[in-house]
């Protein structure tokens, strides 16, 4: 399953925008806001783009597990 996993493009890309998901809603939730600002724009795209990661995991993870299966 796991070279299923590794040739999907889905999982690399799912792992890449979950780590830079991780890391903007950890400055969101850390940082203050600038004067001005009543939006925080860290914290909203880290959790747009975790959402996509966490699907694009999903559906990688998905895909493999289907082709393992269909091995067997």
């Amino acid at each position: 399953m796991l070279n299923e996993l590794l040739d999907d493009l889905r999982f690399p890309i799912g792992l890449l925008f979950s780590i830079f998901s991780a890391i903007l809603v950890t400055l969101g939730l850390t940082r203050p806001l600038p004067p001005g600002a009543d939006v925080n724009l860290n914290l909203f795209a880290g959790g747009v783009m975790g959402v996509f990661g966490l699907f694009m995991l999903f559906f990688a993870l998905w895909a493999a597990r289907a082709a393992a299966r269909a091995g067997k």
